[in-house]
């Protein structure tokens, strides 16, 4: 069978993705860039990995948000320097230094909420 590229799937990372760029160049507050910025995340990160695996996986938020999650977990042992990539900025952008727990918290309300969108898009095509 041939792969497909979603279509769909890649037009909500594009919304998404540009959405957190706007936040973390705009938005300067203690709610949205923190919060609704970390929600978002797995959002991101999950649309971009169902551009290629549209269906088949019907956890992949849940595990998107997972991942996330140890992503974060490796901040409080501050990975990056372990790594000794503690002088490069792009890495200590793309890892994080700062260890938050809500930052997890986040993450699983943004992997539990894309679950849910997906659950409810494909019940109402008829796909469950």
């Amino acid at each position: 069978m041939k792969k497909r590229i979603s279509i769909t799937y890649f037009l909500i990372f594009v919304l998404l993705l540009i959405t957190e760029v706007l936040i973390a160049l705009f938005v300067h507050d203690d709610f949205v860039r923190p919060y609704i910025g970390d929600v978002l995340v797995t959002g991101v990160l999950c649309s971009f990995f169902r551009v290629f695996v549209p269906s088949g996986i019907r956890t992949l938020p849940i595990i998107t948000a997972v991942f996330a999650s140890v992503i974060e977990l490796l901040q409080y042992f501050d990975f990056v320097r372990l790594l000794g990539l503690a002088d490069n900025r792009f890495f200590s952008i793309l890892l994080g230094r700062t260890f938050d727990i809500k930052d997890i918290v986040c993450y699983l309300i943004g992997g539990l909420i894309f679950f849910a969108a997906e659950f409810y898009a494909r019940r109402k095509s008829n796909e469950y």
